[in-house]
């Protein structure tokens, strides 16, 4: 999404999230933080990868969003957008986007993929250091970022109101080309300069950890990548802005979406992702889908349909 449409969202009324504390990290003899049961909760919903531990992080949403015709579907009628939205039990006149980045303990690495918005949205969003460390992280002990595309709601929480780093010690890794892309824009210019001494690239579809392997998915920004997190032979993938809703984005994966830098080649994209997450069973993780955006794909007939891991928390 947009730096711009999110200032224009925020306004849009935000649920009541509702914050809540698990145990900290023990020490071990030497000092290091290890992890420990991590409490499910409204803002984190711990998971597993094979032996990896995952958290899914609500950093915030949008509720209440118009369907005016200028964000989901942009080349169909608000009429058109509804009766899908109907058809799945939601209202049709508006719909919901959600921001959850994703927490990764990939051996001694403590990796986040995205970072959120912080103050790029307001009220709306920033809550991703408080559910950080509900989860028993504290920023500080992060290792490393991973960057989906650098769109706000995905770097703006890089840097705290200050404009300090919010992860002091952490790598921010993103691809060549998106980091290119990040530099060139230049509402973007005050998070480029903060995080600049940290910044290391990736060619597309490189290993980023032992664990963690870039996977490109082309057209939303000039080097969006989503991330293939794979342990004991399990595998989940986190799709970045392939997607932004989990029945329109699914259902109607050739509908244009305003965010989508190259409108063709994102929807080609959709389409092979899909395709491929139905025919191979695979999880998949969406950062804007309703929390905790974990859950697998399905075929029916020539379209698709998203199965939540779990019931979808408010």
């Amino acid at each position: 999404m947009t730096v711009h449409f999110k200032l224009a969202a925020a306004a849009a009324a935000l649920s009541a999230l509702l914050a809540a504390c698990s145990p900290a990290a023990d020490k071990t003899e030497g000092g290091e933080a290890t992890a420990t049961a991590v409490q499910a909760s409204a803002d984190v919903q711990p998971f597993k990868v094979g032996t990896l531990d995952v958290i899914a992080l609500r950093d915030g949403g949008m509720t209440g969003v118009p369907n005016d015709n200028t964000v989901l579907a942009v080349d169909r009628t608000p009429q058109e957008v509804a009766a899908v939205l109907t058809a799945a039990g939601l209202p049709g006149d508006s719909f919901d986007l959600s921001i959850q980045p994703l927490l990764v303990r990939d051996g001694d690495a403590v990796v986040l993929i995205d970072a959120g918005a912080g103050a790029a949205m307001g009220a709306a969003a920033g809550k991703l250091p408080a559910s950080l460390r509900a989860a028993g992280v504290e920023p500080g002990q992060v290792t490393d970022v991973l960057i989906s595309h650098g769109h706000g709601d995905h770097v703006g929480g890089l840097v705290d109101a200050n404009g300090a780093l919010t992860f002091p010690n952490a790598t921010i890794r993103m691809t060549e080309a998106e980091w290119a892309a990040l530099k060139a824009d230049a509402s973007m210019a005050a998070v480029v300069t903060a995080i600049t001494p940290k910044v290391e690239t990736f060619a597309a579809n490189a290993q980023v950890t032992p664990s963690i392997k870039a996977y490109a998915i082309d057209g939303h920004t000039p080097g969006h990548t989503g991330y293939e997190i794979v342990s004991g032979g399990e595998r989940l993938l986190y799709i970045g802005d392939m997607a932004h809703h989990h029945v329109i984005s699914v259902q109607r994966p050739d509908w244009t979406i305003q965010f989508d830098g190259n409108a063709d080649l994102a929807e080609a994209s959709r389409k092979a992702v899909f395709g491929r997450a139905a025919d191979g069973n695979l999880r998949v993780y969406a950062v804007h889908f309703p929390f905790p955006g974990v859950g697998r794909v399905r075929r029916e007939g020539e379209t698709f349909v998203w199965v939540p891991e779990a019931p979808a928390r408010p």
